[in-house]
């Protein structure tokens, strides 16, 4: 199993707690935030980043809440994440912290990174794209979609993929068609693919299903990991 080795980004007052996953080859490798969910630093991310560096690319599971913090309750998570959604303006001034974090790192090739998040996390990877940060690619899984700061033209430079279900409450096909036409009219290159019969969280098999709109899907986390890994290889592997 590839290892974790701890990285601390200070960020208003905050000690960020992150994973970095490396490649067993010699570097400047390309790279990828990986970024969680409402719960915070879990097991799906760190998972996530190890799969990411087996593939070949420097893999950062970040964290947005502090200390390296993973809530186990849903109820508990509040207290972390509703500061950052009070304040969008903090939100995606920490995605961007922790992408100026990776890509000064020694063993990341700067102009090759990507980001990868999950609920919470595929929100603040579309912050990190409307940011105009220069990255190559961000991908959303079952992630929220609205924002109060909308890309402005030209903003975006990333290719932004967007995986959701059709029966996700946390990102209803109204708000779905909106962020389409966000993206349209920022001039983004951007796509969309939407599971029906599939509910949020459908990426993780460990998932509860006593929570209402809440499900796993194996056949949506096969298909929007192995198109992530397309996009990835198509934007990131060659220098």
């Amino acid at each position: 199993m590839t290892d974790l080795t701890g990285v601390t980004c200070s960020h208003e007052g905050a000690s960020l707690q992150g994973q970095l996953a490396l490649p067993t080859t010699p570097g400047p490798h390309p790279a990828v935030m990986v970024m969680h969910n409402a719960h915070g630093l879990g097991p799906q991310v760190c998972d996530s980043a190890r799969r990411l560096a087996q593939q070949g690319y420097v893999a950062l599971a970040t964290d947005m809440y502090g200390g390296g913090v993973f809530h186990a309750e849903p109820a508990a998570a509040g207290d972390s994440l509703g500061p950052l959604w009070k304040n969008p303006q903090l939100l995606r001034s920490r995605v961007v912290a922790w992408y100026e974090l990776l890509k000064a790192r020694p063993e990341v090739s700067a102009g090759r990174i990507a980001a990868v998040g999950y609920c919470f996390g595929g929100q603040c990877v579309l912050e990190l794209a409307r940011s105009s940060a220069d990255v190559k690619a961000v991908v959303s899984f079952h992630g929220i979609l609205t924002t109060s700061m909308p890309a402005q033209p030209g903003a975006v430079t990333a290719q932004v993929a967007v995986y959701t279900g059709a029966e996700d409450p946390y990102a209803p096909l109204g708000q779905v068609d909106d962020f389409r036409d966000e993206m349209q009219a920022a001039g983004a290159a951007w796509q969309i693919m939407s599971f029906g019969r599939c509910y949020h969280s459908f990426t993780d098999p460990h998932q509860s299903t006593t929570l209402p709109g809440l499900a796993y899907h194996p056949i949506a986390d096969q298909v929007s990991w192995a198109g992530t890994l397309a996009l990835l290889k198509a934007v990131l592997d060659n220098p």
